[in-house]
């Protein structure tokens, strides 16, 4: 009985800590203004990515592998409303650190952001990233193998599927040519969430009543200690060109008569 008990007490559950990021909507048409993207009064939400790798740390919780999900983002005084959905799913607490830099890699770009989750990660005593793969913002893809290899962390990239005890872990991942199977014996470790990994819950009423009460603990992005600037200079932005106008083909003749002739997509 006393050997049972003294097992429990020191079997230790995962500690999650999940990147969330604030993003223009990814139904909202974007606006070039200036060479940058017009960010004023625009739709903003939860990068769709990340809300996978938020809904992923939850069911791990639910599974009682993890004991805590910390979400955290890096951004405006707006991106509160970011944290509190992640909150609303299931995250326990947030860590916002607050900056007024655009974070569309147009002034803080992902070596400082990895910089500044490296010593958050410290901080907590994180057992497991997640994070989504990439921004759909500036699409980079680097946050998360960046903080790997500042952290001398295993890191797995574009995860389909996640099995873990809290000890090990066994990542399906997404490549070109289909998916691999990659275990990482002993944790900690960095893993960046694909589309396929799961469907986000949708946040109840009364889940994002109780999200409001929950801590969320506010840090200077300035005040770290990190240098901030940009490694990249982005020369120009602008739309894509307008897509020509199609046409109606007749038959199934004239179109492979126009596929191969006009276009020359096909031999």
């Amino acid at each position: 009985k006393n050997n049972i008990a003294s097992t429990c007490k020191h079997t230790k559950k995962m500690k999650i800590l999940v990147g969330v990021k604030r993003v223009v909507d990814y139904a909202v048409k974007v606006r070039v203004q200036n060479n940058t993207v017009d960010l004023k009064n625009i739709k903003m939400s939860l990068n769709p990515f990340c809300e996978i790798a938020v809904e992923e740390a939850v069911r791990l919780k639910e599974q009682k592998v993890a004991d805590e999900v910390v979400a955290m983002t890096i951004g405006p005084k707006q991106a509160t409303e970011t944290l509190r959905t992640a909150l609303a799913m299931g995250a326990d607490r947030a860590i916002h650190i607050m900056t007024d830099l655009r974070t569309d890699y147009m002034e803080l770009q992902p070596f400082a952001v990895s910089q500044i989750f490296q010593k958050i990660v410290e901080e907590e005593k994180s057992d497991l990233v997640l994070l989504g793969k990439q921004g759909i913002d500036s699409d980079c893809g680097q946050t998360g193998p960046m903080l790997a290899g500042l952290l001398d962390w295993p890191q797995i990239t574009f995860a389909a599927n996640i099995e873990t005890d809290g000890t090990s872990m066994t990542v399906e991942r997404e490549t070109d040519s289909g998916t691999e199977t990659i275990k990482i014996p002993q944790l900690p470790a960095v893993v960046t969430c694909d589309l396929r990994l799961n469907e986000p819950r949708y946040a109840t009423l009364p889940n994002i009543m109780k999200a409001k009460k929950k801590k969320v603990d506010t840090r200077v992005a300035e005040d770290m200690g990190i240098d901030l600037s940009p490694r990249n200079q982005v020369l120009e932005v602008f739309e894509p060109a307008p897509r020509k106008e199609g046409i109606m083909v007749e038959d199934i003749d004239s179109l492979i008569d126009k596929l191969k002739n006009e276009a020359g997509v096909i031999a």
